[in-house]
């Protein structure tokens, strides 16, 4: 068997497991009708620029290199997989892995909005997680603000000279916990608290998601990093292809 199909094989094994322990919770991410109509225009609205952005970068991507279309085709599978393992945590939404900070690192955050609009429409179809309703905000929070974090948060390790693992690591954990930070103002512009306004609201939201949040940071990050090292072991000129290995 060759590296290439080990690769596949791995991939597959990894998808079918995750798919199988994916729990029958009703949690989501923010569900259909929990916003109120004028905040999910507005959050829509908000993400056009960054979906024509990421548009662009992928149509760019794809004219360099068609082949770059499977690297692509993981970085949305591995998004899907991470942002189905749910658990709940708060009305109206739940903590969960996002999977985009490896989309992020490989293609830049501009691609990963296109990724992660997909992956949270099939969700709110097929799933029930989540809702289209709210799918502006859930795509800003965790296909916008959460890649754009990430891939600043890589680049900034690599002129400090960080190792490549703790730099990956770094980025994917912290760009997760930031989708959540995103998720709670969402949330508590939408439902301000009585006493204290929007900021009370948010940081109650932010105490209930720490707890389950903060773990599965740690777990997104460290699983990224071995992604990433498996396919540079068995998918070293694909990452060439991409400009993700140079070529000394």
């Amino acid at each position: 068997m060759s590296k290439k199909q080990k690769a596949i094989l791995t991939i597959s094994a990894i998808i079918a497991l995750a798919f199988g322990i994916v729990p029958g919770a009703g949690a989501m991410h923010i569900m259909e009708g929990y916003l109120p109509p004028t905040y999910c225009i507005a959050w829509g609205a908000i993400c056009l620029p960054f979906l024509a952005m990421g548009w662009f970068s992928i149509k760019k991507t794809l004219d360099k290199n068609k082949k770059s279309i499977t690297m692509l085709a993981i970085a949305g599978a591995y998004v899907f997989v991470l942002s189905s393992l749910k658990i709940p945590s708060v009305t109206g939404s739940c903590s969960h892995m996002t999977g985009t900070g490896l989309g992020a690192i490989l293609f830049g955050a501009s691609s990963v909005s296109i990724l992660g609009l997909i992956v949270l429409i099939f969700q709110a179809i097929l799933l029930a997680h989540g809702g289209l309703t709210t799918l502006g905000a859930n795509t800003f929070s965790m296909a916008v603000a959460g890649p754009f974090v990430a891939i600043c948060i890589y680049k900034l390790c690599q002129k400090l000279k960080v190792s490549k693992a703790v730099s990956v690591f770094l980025a994917a954990a912290i760009g997760d916990l930031f989708t959540y930070c995103v998720t709670s103002m969402q949330l508590a512009l939408a439902y301000p608290s009585a006493e204290g306004g929007v900021m009370a609201s948010a940081i109650k939201f932010l105490a209930v998601f720490a707890p389950t949040q903060l773990p599965l940071a740690i777990v997104e990050g460290i699983l990224t990093v071995l992604i990433i090292m498996g396919l540079e072991t068995y998918a070293k000129s694909e990452l060439t292809e991409i400009g993700f290995i140079k070529v000394v």
